[in-house]
């Protein structure tokens, strides 16, 4: 069982940036892939990003690219989403989560944590 808690968010400035943290409960090194979702109110959950278990590789939804990083310190059991330039349209509630491999479903998530962006 990996549990997996969020932090990092809250009430930013449009144009500003954070990061947000995901750490896991139990060992996730070179364990499972992990993702970064949201959802907005009103909307479906949306994918991000992932990272495959080395850290070797990532992967971004075209929306995303260019202004998301993901990336992860194993020997911490943290992986990390930084978001630049945000926009009012980044306010959502972000997730992160854990699968075996890349393409199959992911197994474990958090309970999320909510990014807020002011105009």
């Amino acid at each position: 069982q990996v549990q997996l808690v969020e932090s990092g968010g809250g009430l930013v400035q449009a144009g500003g940036s954070l990061r947000l943290s995901c750490a896991a409960s139990a060992r996730t090194r070179s364990s499972y892939v992990m993702g970064w979702f949201r959802q907005a109110p009103g909307k479906e959950r949306e994918y991000l990003a992932a990272i495959t278990r080395s850290g070797v590789n990532t992967y971004f939804a075209d929306a995303v690219k260019g202004r998301f990083t993901i990336s992860r310190d194993n020997a911490k059991n943290t992986v990390y989403l930084q978001i630049a330039s945000l926009k009012p349209e980044d306010t959502a509630v972000y997730y992160c989560a854990a699968a075996p491999s890349l393409g199959s479903n992911y197994q474990y998530w958090g309970q999320g944590t909510q990014v807020t962006v002011s105009s």
